[in-house]
């Protein structure tokens, strides 16, 4: 949990705040009876700051990149048809006939 981790956090404060500032703006705006045309520049730019840095945290602080080639070791792809705990055979499909049925039953008769 680096620097980057941090700046994102950070960030989605910032914008909590911002979405904070802008309900509590628009609760003013009721009790005077104004309409709302939208939020406060200080708001927005809590905006765009928190969204800078989530935007920086989101590059500077992402995992090791793993391969998408099918011949790769470090490739996950490959080796889920060996684990049979994700294969299902019970499945709603069963209640309709497999076009290989019916070719046995025209066959058979």
């Amino acid at each position: 949990m680096g620097f980057g981790f941090a700046l994102g956090v950070f960030g989605g404060l910032i914008l909590a705040h911002a979405a904070y500032a802008t309900i509590q703006y628009r609760g003013m705006l009721k009790i005077v009876e104004e309409e709302f045309s939208g939020p406060p520049m200080n708001v927005v730019v809590e905006l765009l700051l928190g969204l800078a840095l989530c935007m920086w945290a989101g590059l500077a602080a992402p995992t090791k990149f793993l391969s998408i080639l099918p011949d790769s070791d470090e490739n996950r792809i490959v080796s889920l048809p060996t684990n049979l705990d994700f294969m299902i055979f019970n499945h709603r499909g069963r209640v309709f006939p497999s076009s290989d049925a019916e070719l046995k039953l025209k066959s058979k008769s």
